[in-house]
């Protein structure tokens, strides 16, 4: 299994479809279902709009901070370097660290409750919750080859499935019935739409941990933006729809037992379990990787062992009334970060790296391996994601804090960008 260190040309399998496929199954979530229900105040239509906007402006710079692992081998905290320092990487590395346990705990947890509800009373949850971890930490230390297949089963028959578990939502529910549902909401816009972007944003340090994997350097970022947005918007959706019906706080529920209802128990305990392992097997193993980055000297497969470990124990205590804070935690931490992280390395470095120089003392030491002037710009970020949250700004708290962490990096490091 790959180190830190930049991928070889042998280990580069994934192409395009790969990708799509990775990512759609990352997208096909019990997770994203929740989510989409929390938009329900807004009503369909107009949550519908918030759905798809806040993937479009998620997605992108998610797709986009893949290209640097696409073209220089390394993993998502190992690019931050070049920007931070090698040094200076060390705290993103801890909170993705943080965050993959919980996004571990909270993906365990929700496919253990739906799984219990539908197969064996609530006191089975913690079975299910165990059995989902062992599965799920197996997959991550599988390895890129193994993926490449799994993938393509698990997938494929994941899409059909959720086809087939949406229309016979729609067929229950109604479009009439679904449009006539008020709309009285209870948050502002663009804290719904800022709850939309911190799904894919949450990605952003993960996201080279597997286009550094693509056959073609430089690629892989096509197939990584539409199979997020087609499906992660496909799942929002759905759970809008089923909390719209039927009124619940938990629409990834309510649609499941709607399939049990209908003598699709087996197909709806598939779509649990499947799309646990297609999504969470990803944090897992990125938990490993920057985990790496901080002790460079352990191998990834036993820290891969040790992150499904870690949230396997967590889930069973997990408090899943976190879960709306938790989210805005992921985009007050990174969308400031990979607002310098981009601006440093699409603008200051013109889209360049010298990988080499990201595991050793070069370009990238700055002073005593930290830029501070990049986390002087993160930090401006993060407070000013803060204030948009306090103050309730009308233009969300998500973008904002990215352009103006990217803005303030680019005036405190002028007369700093490389030559072409």
């Amino acid at each position: 299994m790959t180190t830190n260190g930049p991928v070889e040309s042998r280990e580069r399998n994934l192409r395009e479809w790969d990708f799509f496929l990775l990512w759609a199954g990352a997208a096909i979530s019990l997770s994203e279902i929740w989510a989409g229900g929390l938009l329900t105040s807004f009503g369909l239509l107009a949550g519908m709009g918030i759905i798809l906007l806040g993937h479009l402006l998620g997605n992108t710079p998610m797709a986009l901070g893949g290209l640097i692992g696409s073209r220089h081998g390394v993993p998502a905290i190992v690019g931050t370097r070049g920007a931070l320092g090698n040094r200076g990487s060390i705290l993103p590395a801890v909170l993705n660290v943080v965050q993959l346990v919980g996004w571990t705990a909270v993906m365990l947890w929700i496919g253990g409750q739906t799984a219990a509800g539908l197969a064996g009373g609530a006191g089975g949850a913690r079975g299910w919750i165990v059995a989902l971890g062992l599965l799920t930490t197996a997959w991550a230390l599988a390895g890129s080859r193994v993926w490449k297949t799994l993938q393509k089963i698990g997938v494929v028959l994941l899409l059909l499935l959720s086809a087939a578990m949406t229309a016979l939502a729609l067929k229950t529910y109604g479009w009439r019935e679904l449009l006539a549902a008020p709309a009285a909401p209870s948050m502002p816009f663009m804290l719904g739409l800022d709850l939309v972007i911190a799904m894919p944003i949450s990605w952003m340090p993960l996201v080279s941990d597997y286009t550094r994997y693509a056959a073609v350097p430089g690629r892989g970022l096509r197939g990584t933006w539409w199979g997020y947005f087609l499906v992660s918007s496909w799942m929002f959706a759905a759970g809008l729809i089923a909390a719209l019906a039927t009124g619940t706080g938990a629409p990834e529920t309510a649609l499941m037992q709607l399939m049990g209802g209908h003598g699709l128990l087996v197909p709806a305990v598939a779509i649990v379990l499947l799309s646990t392992l297609t999504t969470t097997f990803l944090d897992i193993y990125s938990n490993a990787v920057s985990a790496q980055s901080l002790f460079p000297k352990l191998g990834t497969r036993p820290l891969t062992a040790l992150a499904g470990l870690a949230g396997t124990g967590i889930a069973l205590f997990f408090d899943a009334t976190k879960y709306e804070g938790f989210l805005l935690f992921i985009g007050a931490a990174f969308c400031p970060l990979f607002g310098v992280v981009l601006a440093d390395y699409f603008i200051l470095k013109r889209g360049r790296y010298e990988a080499a120089d990201l595991f050793r003392r070069g370009r990238y030491w700055y002073s005593g391996g930290v830029n501070w002037r990049a986390l002087a710009a993160w930090a401006a970020g993060f407070g000013i994601y803060q204030w948009c949250v306090q103050a309730e700004f009308a233009g969300g708290s998500s973008i904002p804090a990215l352009l103006a962490a990217a803005a303030i990096y680019l005036a405190i490091s002028y007369g700093r960008r490389e030559p072409k």
